[in-house]
Parts: structure tokens; sequence; C-alpha cells
């Protein structure tokens, strides 16, 4: 009776791995996205950021295990251009109205481009569930996102954030080893601030903004063995 309790007891743990395995998938995807950025919350007259929309490039290594437990690294690249924009009072310590001192300058607003790149880079959750030749699947993760000033524009640097992530998408097994991947990602992160000295020159603390990047994407996997 012992005997049988126990074989009965490997057969389930096996057949619990077989199934395990059935449904674990390694692969790899490629996506091209669209980057539509715009604030949250916390713009005002100090700080009126302007990202433009962009076109990018995702690339993902991805593990599922199971229907709960899957995971994947991700590396992204866009165009991340950076407006600012001070639109108040003539900030004091800026001008010298006296003889001989410089001139006040002209009233705001005062606008300031920054040309940048961001690259993005997110360790996420993929719970997911396969329902024949589909599977749906959330997104969930955390990351950094790398802002890179162009060469050639003076008073800027790179600035790194945290960022949130979410989303939602679909796999299509399309062929044995390669499928069609669509999905939604949203992007949370505070407002990059690329030239600092564009405030610090004024005398004037910028105010982080709360910035959202919506990224409808469409792309391909491949599944490895």
């Amino acid at each position: 009776m012992r005997t049988q309790r126990i074989n009965k007891a490997f057969l389930f743990i096996f057949v619990m791995l077989a199934a395990l395995h059935c449904t674990a998938q390694t692969d790899v995807g490629a996506s091209v996205y669209g980057a539509f950025s715009g604030t949250v919350r916390g713009s005002g007259s100090i700080h009126t950021p302007a990202p433009s929309s962009a076109v990018g490039g995702l690339f993902e290594l991805r593990h599922i295990f199971n229907p709960v437990l899957g995971f994947e690294a991700t590396y992204s690249f866009n165009p991340a251009k950076q407006v600012y924009t001070y639109t108040g009072a003539i900030p004091v310590l800026v001008c010298n109205p006296s003889p001989g001192g410089p001139a006040c300058p002209a009233p705001p607003p005062y606008v300031v481009p920054v040309s940048a790149n961001a690259n993005e880079f997110t360790a996420d959750w993929i719970p997911s569930k396969t329902k024949g030749a589909l599977r749906p699947f959330g997104v969930l993760g955390v990351g950094v996102l790398l802002d890179v000033p162009s060469g050639g524009q003076s008073n800027t640097t790179t600035v790194i954030e945290p960022i949130f992530v979410y989303g939602v998408g679909m796999d299509w097994a399309r062929w044995k080893r390669f499928g069609l991947r669509v999905q939604y990602r949203g992007n949370l992160y505070k407002s990059p601030n690329t030239n600092p000295s564009f405030y610090s020159g004024m005398n004037l603390k910028l105010n982080g903004s709360l910035m959202l990047t919506n990224e409808p994407m469409v792309g391909v996997y491949f599944r490895l063995p």
C-alpha cells in the first residue's frame, strides 16, 4: 500500500514536470514601435517638457516557465528630443540693468530644444496563457532609462532615471519556430533634465514632471529549441 502511494506520488510529479516542459518556451524577439510621450503630472511655468514622438526598436529575451512564471530582459531605443520651456516672469540674477552691466533678456518664453537618444533596459514579469496558436500575455517590470544627448550640443548631460513598465500583448504561433507578436507597453518615469544649465543659470529649480510614453508595437519572435 505504501509502495503504491509512493509510485502515485512519483507519477504525479512526472506528469507535472512534463506539463511544465510542454508549456515552457524560450524565445528572442524584435519589434518596431511608435513612442508617444506626454506629461502625467508636474508641468507648469517652470518646466514644460515637450518630448517629440518617434519610432524605435525593442529587443527581447523571454522565457515562459508556465502561465504564472514568465520573465524577460529587454533593450529598446528611440530618438527622444526634449524641449525645455520657461514661461514665468523674468528671473532674478540673470541681468544687471545698471550702466555698463549686461542688458536684461527679452521677456519669456525661453525655449531650448535638446536632441537626445533614449536607451531603455528592463526586467519584466510575463504572465501568459496559451489558447491554441495564441498566447495572450501581460507585462509588468522595472528598469533604467538613459537619455543621451546627441554630440555637438553645449551644456547637456546624460541622464539616468528609473522606469516602471506595464503592458499587454499577444503571440501568434504562425509557424513552428517563428511567430508574430503585437503588444502595448507603457513607460512611467521622471522627465529627464538633459540641459541642467538652462534653469540653474536663471537661479531656478527644475520641477521634475512625471512622464508617460505609450508604445504600441508589432514584431516577430523566434522560438529557441
